[in-house]
């Protein structure tokens, strides 16, 4: 357990590792997941097993993360469109499915589903869903292509 971190009601799965200047609070961590330092997790987030989660990502209330993601260093969630200081908010979900990676910087609004071993590019504001193995950059991110059989069993070795 790390020396310097907030670990309320999380359930954390064997094998895992949770580093220093970590936030977590009543979210589900799986098994052979790797949580880096200075990461922030809220109540309700599921991550599945083998999952990378680099530094400084923010990861909200209402995402789901699958397994064998990798999540880049300075990653942001959203879960809500109308933010504000008070009043009533809509909590909107974001799934992020088996085998996508996502680069750094990258911010992914609410509401949006990343398909299966898509790639959403460094420094990308995904607006909206990114199908399956599509290969998405910009602001607002774009498909630029689709990952190849090749690139897919590349990533299962």
């Amino acid at each position: 357990m790390p020396d310097y971190a907030i670990i309320k009601k999380a359930k954390i799965g064997k094998n895992s590792k949770i580093y220093d200047q970590v936030n977590l609070y009543g979210c589900e961590i799986g098994e052979n997941t790797k949580v880096d330092s200075f990461v922030y997790i809220e109540g309700g987030v599921k991550i599945g097993n083998n999952v990378k989660i680099r530094p400084f990502t923010f990861i909200c209330d209402g995402v789901t993360i699958e397994d064998d993601v990798f999540i880049g260093p300075n990653v942001t969630f959203t879960n809500d469109n109308n933010p504000r200081v008070r009043g009533e908010w809509k909590l909107l979900k974001t799934t992020v499915k088996k085998g996508a990676s996502i680069g750094a910087g990258a911010v992914i609004l609410p509401g949006i589903t990343i398909g299966e071993y898509a790639l959403v590019g460094a420094g990308s504001v995904v607006t909206k869903d990114v199908p399956p193995r599509a290969v998405v950059v910009g602001n607002p991110a774009k498909i630029i292509r689709y990952r190849s059989e090749e690139d897919i069993k590349s990533l299962l070795e």
